[in-house]
């Protein structure tokens, strides 16, 4: 699980997005970052959570929040993800694992007794000057924006 905590500097990254423009994470410095890690595009939790995300992103955009979302899905599916659900952040496409690994993200799970390598759903609130300032393991797909703002108070 999660080895990253509080007060870390969080892990530099640079990624392919939806629409295949090169993001990094230095590119958002001065503002704060919600870094999200997700399993998969189109599934039922992933996108509860990426809509409850769509549904207040002005809002946090407003407080100088920004949103991205990474899972180890392409671009295209991304982009597919992005369309279906008019999605107005960035996705990144973390395709060789770099990013969830340097997370501490990747690992086992298990869904109905088998066992399986994945994404472990988690959220990172990063702050303006690139360190760790929440970690979620417990992410509340349904309302992810209330765990986030509860936290940033």
């Amino acid at each position: 699980m999660t080895t990253l905590q509080q007060g870390d500097k969080a892990p530099a990254f640079t990624s392919k997005d939806q629409n295949g423009n090169t993001i990094s994470l230095a590119q958002f410095k001065g503002k704060k970052v919600v870094l999200y890690f997700y399993p998969k595009d189109n599934t039922p939790g992933c996108t509860a959570e990426a809509c409850d995300f769509r549904d207040n992103y002005q809002g946090l955009k407003s407080k100088g929040i920004e949103v991205l979302g990474v899972s180890v899905d392409d671009e295209k599916s991304h982009q597919k993800f992005v369309d279906k659900f008019s999605l107005p952040f960035t996705l990144l496409a973390d395709t060789d694992k770099a990013i969830v690994e340097a997370y501490g993200v990747w690992g086992e799970k298990n869904m109905y007794g088998k066992k399986y390598m994945g994404t472990n759903r988690t959220t990172f609130i990063i702050d303006e000057e690139g360190n760790i300032a929440h970690v979620i393991n417990k992410v509340d797909t349904k309302s992810p924006t209330a765990q986030v703002l509860d936290l940033i108070k």
